[in-house]
């Protein structure tokens, strides 16, 4: 999937995580009903467990709602238990792929140079990737926060992303799930610094890509974060689990 513009629309990606069962499935059309009715001024994508993959993309057929997975092996095939290659996501309708969120840096023990090999895992099979990047409090109070982000960018980021459609998600650790949110002055420093690494590394198309913000977006802080600087979208957690919620994110894109 090729760059087709220097300015892309937003886009506002639900990750459902280790979250829904079938009956799941029902918010997820509510979503694609609100959004069909009122045409969004952002992409919009859920990404389920992969478990519901294939059923959600089933059920959202004909929708503007894309789906995603949620991780991707670096391998196309072979002797892998429990993993998931990129053309199987593909194959159960994906469009897009969460990599590197800091669940799977943290729980997963995954590198950044584990995450690019991802990414091109992903590309080859076809799919956008979402790279996530984002610092603990610790490395925050330490004064290190820009560092230790850009660094991620730039070790995580392969070079065969030149030209290619992607998003970066930023996610403070210390916001997810926390109810926490980082200050507006501090998603525009950060998102300044990701946007200058990404010109650094890929030149004029580095200003493309969409830079998502991630920490404990809801429907009551959504329409600030979105109108702040170098903000491209967000990648909701647990407000895209309810319809409602998550049309009123998409709604204040």
């Amino acid at each position: 999937m090729t760059l087709s513009s220097l300015k892309p629309r937003p886009l506002i990606a639900g990750n459902w995580k280790m979250n829904g069962l079938a009956q799941a499935l029902d918010e997820a059309r509510a979503v694609a009903g609100g959004v069909d009715a009122r045409p969004a001024a952002a992409r919009v994508a859920i990404c389920p467990p992969a478990t519901l993959l294939h059923r959600l993309s089933q059920a959202l057929e004909g929708s503007s709602v894309l789906t995603g997975g949620q991780d991707c092996h670096v391998r196309t095939s072979g002797a892998h238990t429990g993993d998931i290659a990129a053309a199987m996501l593909v194959d159960a309708g994906a469009a897009l792929v969460i990599l590197g969120h800091s669940e799977r840096r943290e729980d997963h023990g995954e590198t950044s140079a584990l995450v690019a090999a991802k990414v091109e895992a992903a590309l080859a099979a076809g799919l956008e990737p979402i790279i996530c990047v984002g610092e603990s409090l610790a490395r925050r109070e330490a004064g290190s926060a820009l560092q230790v982000v850009t660094a991620q960018v730039r070790e995580s980021l392969p070079a065969a992303l030149a030209g290619q459609a992607f998003s970066i998600a930023y996610e403070p650790i210390w916001a997810i799930g926390t109810g926490r949110t980082a200050t507006i002055a501090d998603i525009e420093e950060m998102h300044a610094s990701i946007r200058a690494q990404l010109i650094s590394m890929f030149g004029e198309s580095g200003k493309a890509p969409p830079i998502l913000y991630g920490g404990s977006v809801k429907p009551d802080n959504a329409a600030e974060i979105l109108r702040a600087a170098e903000v491209g979208g967000a990648l909701v957690g647990g407000a895209s689990l309810k319809a409602a919620d998550f049309l009123a994110i998409i709604a204040a894109a």
